[in-house]
């Protein structure tokens, strides 16, 4: 007996688009089929007529109930927060990390994960591992245990990406600790996350203008630059092809991080590129106007070129996935900082990736419907080790499905969204939003009502498939 048929959408699948049946039983899809062809006097017939019908997205790249870089204790907002804003932009499964702080264990940072997002969390969710700064050894020798326990990826960071007075714990991960741990990643098959800048450059600059007195925030693509972007992903390339690990580098902002990436994988590594949506639809420019440290997400923002080669990125090939880099706090905190050494990062852009996304790439850049499930979901999937079972509309995966109205051509206002009090996104013109979505079979979002419980969220172990990581995939 099925629980759903849903008919009469465009439905994106692996094998092309088209008007097909999918039928829904429990948590799964039961069969992709011809229009018409399934039947069944229970299940519930959903009338996807005018809609997109795609897999649910997968945000790669949050920061949840995450401390906030800086003075003071305080956090992200939290699981029940940002899950519940993602279901309605459609972004079904949310990623954040674990953090391995000087002084515990990985199992301690995965207690923590699991304490913050059990029982709390409205969609699905997995943690990456971060590991910061120095690498003791027992950390390195034990990573074997945890990537086989589901936590199939490890982030770090070739930089301490705020000056020392306000970047807290060391983050930066130098070189002779970064050989060993691809070598960690390469043996276990699992995926390494980087944030790549070069930290001498980048705390050279901070030095450098504060001399010159030109400290304002809208200097901030001077801090973190495109030459610094450039020098350190090809240092990591480098490094990874010594040691055939593959390489995710997270929030590519220059079109110089993209010409790397393609580079690499020319010549055969296995090297993906994650862009962020604020990346593709702002730059430097708009640090100039009032408040324009709201549009902030470390690295920076950069030049009007660079935007237009992120867009090409994604919309044809270059890129792999568009994330948000989740950093969500409220409007007083976000324009506290003043200056590049003390403006907070980040945004609430968990609820809008989708829309956005399909908005500015489908509607107005002539994107391929499949290659917009590739960046928001299939792609995401593959390379974090979630596939098949998310990020695709095919039979035995999870029943994870968006309903994408296009006929939605209006002005997004404060009441589309529901989480935190400002939005980059106001004013942003939609062509094209979802308006409903299925979390493994069961409807958590219609007719712009919540209709599932908190604790639905389940979290979800992973296993990166070894093409992708021995090869350019995706």
């Amino acid at each position: 007996m099925l629980d759903f048929i849903i008919r009469n959408g465009q439905v994106v699948t692996p094998w092309g688009v088209g008007d097909w049946d999918i039928a829904v039983q429990g948590e799964k899809i039961a069969a992709v089929a011809a229009n018409g062809t399934m039947s069944d006097e229970t299940a519930r017939i959903i009338d996807a007529t005018g809609k997109v019908v795609v897999p649910g997205g997968i945000e790669p790249h949050a920061h949840i109930a995450a401390p906030i870089m800086g003075p003071g204790n305080l956090t992200t907002a939290p699981p029940p927060e940002v899950s519940r804003a993602a279901l309605f932009g459609g972004t079904t499964t949310l990623m954040d990390f674990a953090i391995q702080y000087p002084g515990i264990d990985i199992p301690a940072a995965i207690s923590e994960r699991t304490d913050v997002w059990k029982g709390k969390s409205y969609a699905d969710y997995a943690h990456h591992l971060m590991l910061l700064g120095d690498i003791p050894d027992p950390i390195l020798e034990s990573l074997h245990e945890h990537i086989e326990d589901g936590f199939a990826s490890v982030k770090i960071f070739t930089t301490n990406i705020r000056p020392p007075e306000m970047s807290g714990e060391p983050r930066m991960v130098r070189m002779g600790h970064l050989h060993d741990l691809m070598e960690q990643i390469q043996r276990n098959n699992a995926m390494l996350l980087v944030h790549s800048e070069d930290d001498d450059m980048v705390q050279h600059m901070y030095q450098k203008l504060a001399r010159e007195e030109r400290n304002e925030w809208w200097n901030m693509h001077l801090v973190h630059s495109n030459e610094s972007e450039d020098v350190s992903f090809r240092r990591v390339i480098r490094v990874s092809e010594w040691t055939g690990s593959p390489v995710y580098f997270v929030h590519v902002s220059a079109r110089q991080g993209i010409n790397a990436i393609g580079e690499a994988r020319s010549n055969g590594q296995a090297i993906y590129g994650e862009t962020l949506h604020n990346y593709c639809c702002f730059n430097a420019e708009n640090y100039k106007e009032e408040n324009g440290m709201k549009y902030h997400t470390y690295p920076s923002l950069k030049s009007p070129e660079d935007q237009e080669s992120l867009w090409k990125g994604i919309v044809q090939s270059g890129l792999h996935t568009m994330a948000t880099d989740e950093y969500c706090t409220d409007w007083n905190l976000k324009i506290q900082g003043k200056t590049v050494r003390d403006v907070t990062g980040g945004h609430n852009g968990a609820e809008t990736r989708v829309g956005v996304t399909y908005s500015e790439g489908v509607s107005r850049r002539g994107m391929s419907l499949q290659r917009f499930v590739d960046i928001t979901s299939t792609n995401a999937a593959k390379i974090m080790g979630l596939y098949p079972r998310k990020g695709v509309i095919a039979p035995g995966s999870d029943a994870d499905i968006v309903f994408i109205d296009p006929s939605i051509q209006r002005p997004l206002t404060m009441n589309d969204f529901h989480i935190s009090d400002y939005s980059i996104w106001e004013g942003f013109q939609a062509a094209g939003w979802p308006v409903m979505t299925m979390l493994r079979g069961q409807i958590a979002v219609e007719n712009g009502e919540l209709k599932t419980d908190i604790g639905t969220g389940k979290f979800i172990p992973r296993k990166v498939q070894p093409d992708v990581v021995n090869r350019p995939s995706c």
